[in-house]
């Protein structure tokens, strides 16, 4: 009965086991799915004239007489557009004065329309804005402006027990019997000859500086101020907290005093990372005064205090777990006390050590509290490795944040946001793997 009682209990703890397993596999795909589908929309999609337009102006990328022959081609399908939109106008100034007003506001609004989706008009001054220099550079957003130049949106309030019902009115309605009642039909059936879409694989994303807040280019500054603060945190970070974890582990006596500063460095594994940042810009830099104002010095500085206790219990538990008798042998053909550390006990426990670097690289990599305060700016050109101690970054965590929320134009940028974040997964599982293959190599060493 005993027995049967035990094949049952583990017969439960092995269902929970997969049960859990398969919870976890089905919440990061439901979590990471989308990240990956709409991230990978930076790097692939369908790209207009006007992308490639622009990013030979602003970047020198592409074939000059390709677009020539493409720009040529663009603008006698374009052409119908602006002599319907230039017979309105006449149209307008024709009208008496009282109706004339507010036959110009609408005008107005469609040539707004227009430009959004085709860029400037014919005859008009560059615009100061890079962004309103060119039209529609993705052909999503593109869809999404012939959209709005189609129809009106209007809101039904005919029933008083329900809100405003949003419908679309074919903007044509407001324009028959006008010049420009042809203008909607014929971009409707060749939008595609106005904008020339061509899938693209823009893998300069990563590599390209942005422009104009992101509107055009790519994420380079932002992922080259990644690199340099998780770098920075974890040259801090390491060496103080394998240092730590050997004075606690070897040299430590077991009293009042080491129980105390145990029990801080668990408590400050759990403090908020946002205080870390107030502690950054207090300490780092209004005391110390190691840079002018925010820089990648002091950012990685309070990265490293972030995770500085991790990387401290990971290396103590990692020294704790050497086996007595490799020490004992050590000391008993006459190794020194700090030599038997050096060259047993660390390299013994330099798995499990950089087991704890991993997950400290991972996290100073995401964090965004810490580096608002200390390091972080939302626009700003890639560094030199010298600059770093004096010059603040752009940076993913930050920049996908301040994209996200305080853009202005943010719902035209959602590709560089999940860009971004998709960038930013990749680049943590592109360090933690890289870590977890240097601890499996020296593994397998030290086994044999």
């Amino acid at each position: 009965m005993q027995l049967d009682s035990r094949k049952v209990v583990d017969r439960a703890t092995t269902g929970l086991g997969l049960l859990s397993i398969v919870l976890v596999a089905a919440a990061l795909v439901v979590l990471l799915a989308p990240i990956v589908y709409r991230g990978l929309g930076a790097f692939v999609f369908r790209a207009t004239v006007e992308h490639r337009r622009v990013h030979f102006d602003q970047f020198r990328q592409g074939d000059r007489a390709a677009l020539e022959a493409e720009l040529a081609a663009v603008a006698t399908a374009r052409q119908p557009v602006y002599a319907a939109l230039a017979a309105q106008a006449a149209e307008v100034r024709a009208q008496p004065r009282h109706e004339r007003r507010r036959a110009q506001e609408r005008l107005d609004e469609v040539r707004s329309l227009v430009r959004a989706l085709l860029g400037p008009l014919p005859g008009e001054p560059e615009p100061a804005l890079i962004r309103d220099r060119y039209g529609a550079l993705r052909w999503d957003r593109a869809v999404v402006a012939l959209h709005h130049l189609l129809h009106v949106t209007e809101y039904d309030y005919s029933d008083p027990t329900r809100l405003g019902q949003k419908r679309y009115v074919p903007r044509v309605e407001q324009w028959r019997g006008t010049a420009l009642e042809p203008l909607f039909a014929y971009c409707a059936a060749h939008a595609e000859d106005l904008l020339r879409p061509r899938w693209t694989l823009y893998w300069r994303f990563l590599t390209d500086d942005s422009r104009d807040a992101h509107m055009i280019g790519g994420i380079w500054a932002e992922l080259l101020g990644t690199l340099y603060l998780t770098v920075g945190a974890i040259l801090f970070a390491v060496p103080m907290g394998v240092i730590s974890a050997i004075y606690l582990v070897e040299y430590a006596r077991d009293n009042w005093a080491v129980r105390g500063l145990r029990s801080c460095v668990s408590t400050l594994a759990g403090v908020p990372s946002i205080v870390f940042g107030l502690f950054g810009l207090a300490f780092f830099i209004n005391t110390l005064r190691i840079s002018p104002s925010k820089s990648v010095l002091a950012g990685s500085l309070t990265l490293a205090a972030l995770i500085l206790p991790l990387v401290i219990r990971a290396a103590e538990e990692a020294i704790r777990a050497v086996p007595q008798t490799y020490k004992e042998a050590a000391l008993s053909v006459g190794a020194s006390r700090w030599r038997t550390i050096l060259t047993v006990t660390l390299p013994a426990a330099l798995p499990g050590i950089l087991t704890g670097v991993v997950i400290s690289m991972g996290r100073a990599a995401g964090e965004t509290a810490p580096i608002i305060f200390t390091a972080a700016v939302s626009v700003g050109p890639p560094l030199a490795v010298w600059e770093t101690l004096s010059s603040p970054t752009p940076a993913l965590p930050w920049n996908i944040y301040n994209l996200a929320t305080e853009h202005a134009e943010a719902d035209e940028i959602r590709h560089v946001q999940y860009g971004m974040v998709l960038t930013l997964v990749v680049l943590v599982l592109v360090l933690n793997g890289a870590a977890i293959i240097m601890r499996a190599r020296i593994a397998r060493r030290l086994t044999g």
